[in-house]
């Protein structure tokens, strides 16, 4: 079933004065979107012409040399290893509307149209990757549960299948939380493009607990161990929990989406007439998926740093 951000009454289809947009507008959209925060702009974005479907994987097995032998065929043939994701995309909107009397009296004329347009562009990535991190079908009626409860984001998917270490218990932050973390993945996903991507307050309290152990216990801590735990690059998100760090290869995160991208603006009806306003909304679907759950893991449960953590 699909779900709405925001439910509003309907404008319908016969009051729009612009309509979807081709396929090149769309991919310009979603790239204007996706730019706006770094974590987004470092994963895989795919666009599919079905609202649901499957990605297809195939991989190859080690070890799969053989001696040869002249003049000798010994029927070994080396295979690929096929399987797929699915997905099912949700359809989302974000809507707006701006008076009739802002766009006259305003400065920038109807350039503030577009300076209002741009800001939700952006917002639109935002709120996506916030939703592809934490959102919960399943959540808890709260202040936010209609935004989280439209789809499940990859925290979710990440701590129902793929790999967890709990830090409840190691009290606060430590540089063996890491390692242990890069232990509960398989050696052939420790291949150079893997990410922590915590929150930027995790991130500072981090580095302040590395501060601590050079006041403490003197010495040095490397510069490369402020950016790289355990020799893998940070990779900062706002809308990471400050209690949870992921780790994998960003491009095996995913972010499925279809050439269904609408920017509609309408100043016509009666409702519009009187009250002298233009109403927008942008609509497009989404999925956030993960390629490949063994290559991920999760730390959980981590404490918060104190000034008198050892």
């Amino acid at each position: 079933v699909n779900k709405d951000i925001i439910e509003k009454a309907a404008i319908t289809t016969s009051s729009l004065t612009a309509g979807l947009l081709n396929p090149e507008q769309s991919k310009q959209f979603l790239k204007q979107a996706f730019e706006s925060t770094p974590l987004m702009n470092a994963i895989r974005h795919e666009i599919r012409k079905a609202r649901t479907g499957e990605i297809d994987k195939i991989g190859i097995a080690r070890r799969i040399l053989r001696k040869k032998t002249e003049n000798t065929d010994d029927d070994y043939r080396a295979g690929v290893d096929t399987s797929k994701v699915e997905y099912a995309t949700t359809a989302v909107r974000l809507p707006w509307e701006i008076t009739g009397e802002t766009l006259r009296e305003n400065i920038e004329g109807a350039g503030y149209e577009s300076v209002v347009a741009d800001l939700m562009s952006r917002q639109v990535g935002i709120d996506l990757e916030d939703l592809s991190i934490n959102g919960d079908e399943d959540a808890s009626p709260g202040e936010d549960y209609d935004f989280l409860k439209i789809n499940d984001g990859w925290i979710k998917q990440i701590d129902e299948g793929g790999h967890v270490y709990d830090a409840t218990d190691a009290g606060g932050m430590s540089i063996e939380m890491f390692y242990k973390a890069l232990g509960e993945l398989p050696n052939k996903y420790n291949n150079g493009k893997l990410r922590w991507i915590m929150s930027p307050r995790r991130s500072q309290e981090w580095e302040m607990y590395l501060l601590n152990q050079v006041i403490t216990a003197g010495g040095s801590v490397p510069d490369s161990l402020y950016d790289s735990p355990a020799k893998i690059p940070v990779l900062t998100c706002a809308n990471m929990p400050d209690d949870k760090i992921l780790l994998t290869d960003p491009k095996n995160l995913i972010t499925i989406h279809t050439y269904d991208m609408q920017i509609r603006k309408t100043n016509e009806g009666k409702e519009a007439v009187m009250k002298d306003v233009i109403y927008y909304v942008i609509h497009l679907d989404f999925d956030p998926v993960i390629e490949e759950l063994d290559a991920t893991a999760i730390i959980k449960g981590i404490g918060v740093v104190t000034d008198d953590t050892p």
